[in-house]
């Protein structure tokens, strides 16, 4: 669609897209006439002739409070696509991450910080989502007495990660039953994926679900609960303080909005999911992109994490008048810090 924009239109939409990120206020054609004579040379009555070229082809519109312009989604597309210039993060801003992020001790905190950090930062609503454990693949799985009839389920992926559950059975389990049916089943489950295990856990223990314990049949009721990745309750949300104090807010009924956006976990959790970037990618998705009338006024900036075979997600959502060309660079840096810190073998 860009190949019907000629080259004073691609700039003109450059500065129309960045100083309305900058300014939050509508661009008219004196403005950008004054602020970037020296490089465009145009005079304002040239450029209102670009900018009504550019509204007719659908990449901004014209408020009807104002004489100035913003951008459309597809304007915003277009920039984050082809016009604005990344700009990269400062040995000083990269060295402050690290250093924020190097003290912590143990995953879950690791993840909890790299979100305020990144809330903290950019200004927006920072998500980070616990690494998807249904890709990981089964190391090994301990059953622990704890008291009575409660006992404790670890299962450990080959990534790193542990997952714990605690359990109720129906009556105490001698230590032994518990030791035969830990060998039983680290025999049955071994170099499966958690998926794998869910999806056909009642298929691989079929010839024991009538075992004496009755704990075999109490994991095939409990499948999704042992391997789920419990995703929605582990996200770890920051920033609300900041993105709460962006112009598009002001109105009540916007401010609503997003609360009842932070409030709603599941559709944050539908966007990670459907925005997911491959490793070593970052991906914006921009109002009405995401098919999500809840989402129609947002921007949301993914990248991914590594742990070994598993990934996590990293993510920014504010209003679609983001500064984009700086926080995707964030947003990956970020990403690829968590992922330096896991592979460093430190965290717990």
């Amino acid at each position: 669609m860009a190949a019907d924009l000629s080259q004073r239109e691609r700039t003109v939409l450059r500065y129309i897209v960045h100083d309305f990120i900058q300014t939050a206020t509508p661009i008219g054609s004196r403005f950008i006439s004054k602020k970037h004579e020296d490089v465009l040379g145009l005079s304002s009555a040239s450029i209102r002739n670009v900018m009504s070229d550019l509204e007719g082809k659908g990449y901004i519109n014209h408020p009807h409070t104002s004489a100035g312009r913003v951008p459309t989604d597809v304007g915003y597309r277009l920039y984050c696509d082809s016009l604005m210039m990344l700009e990269q993060l400062s040995e000083g801003e990269q060295e402050t991450i690290r250093k924020d992020l190097d003290f912590v001790e143990d995953s879950e905190m690791l993840l909890r910080e790299s979100s305020r950090l990144l809330g903290r930062i950019s200004h927006q609503l920072s998500i980070v989502a616990p690494p998807e454990l249904s890709s990981g693949t089964f190391e090994k799985l301990e059953l622990v007495h704890i008291t009575g009839n409660r006992i404790m389920v670890i299962i450990s992926i080959k990534s790193g990660l542990v997952r714990t559950i605690m359990m109720e059975v129906a009556s105490e389990i001698q230590r032994e039953k518990l030791e035969d049916l830990t060998r039983f089943l680290n025999e049955r489950l071994s170099g499966l994926t958690l998926h794998q295990i869910r999806e056909n856990f009642a298929e691989i223990v079929k010839d024991a679900q009538n075992e004496e314990t009755g704990l075999i049949s109490l994991f095939i009721d409990s499948v999704d609960k042992l391997f789920s990745t419990g995703k929605t309750d582990s996200l770890h949300i920051s920033g609300t303080e900041n993105i709460i104090d962006q112009p598009e807010f002001v109105n009540p009924k916007d401010f609503r909005s997003v609360i009842e956006l932070i409030n709603n976990k599941d559709i944050i959790v539908h966007v990670l999911q459907k925005n997911e970037a491959r490793p070593n990618e970052t991906r914006v998705t921009i109002g009405e992109e995401h098919g999500e009338e809840k989402l129609k006024q947002y921007s949301v900036v993914t990248s991914t994490y590594m742990l070994g075979d598993v990934t996590g997600a990293v993510g920014l959502i504010g209003p679609t008048r983001m500064a984009y060309a700086r926080l995707i660079p964030l947003v990956d840096y970020v990403a690829k810090t968590i992922s330096a810190m896991y592979t460093s073998g430190t965290r717990g």
